[in-house]
């Protein structure tokens, strides 16, 4: 799993209703509390902050890396996600993965 690090770009994989963000939207870290807690800025398209709150490592992904450059392979983002899910759902996409081998390419 990536390590967060300043300056990365991230992906919520949780709703925030509070703050009128859902699971997808990207931002970037701009402060390091502990291993596990970060600040993130989310902003518009002219680069103003539209949301800067506290998020824990449980509730995003690393999508691209500031310090190389370059964005997260992809199979490494989705092995993030699958990681922080509960086992049940672990399974649910095993047998999901299993009948795509079944389908015409």
């Amino acid at each position: 799993m990536t390590k967060p690090d300043l300056f990365d770009v991230v992906e919520l994989t949780v709703d925030v209703p509070e703050h009128k963000l859902k699971a997808g939207d990207r931002g970037s870290i701009v402060e390091k509390y502990t291993d596990t807690a970060y600040e993130v800025e989310f902003a518009n398209a002219y680069g103003e902050t539209l949301v800067l709150t506290s998020f824990s490592t449980s509730q995003f992904i690393v999508v691209w890396r500031a310090e190389t450059q370059s964005w997260v392979p992809l199979k490494d983002r989705i092995v993030a996600m699958i990681a922080s899910f509960p086992e049940e759902k672990k399974e649910q996409v095993l047998r999901f993965t299993r009948s795509l081998f079944h389908l015409p390419v």
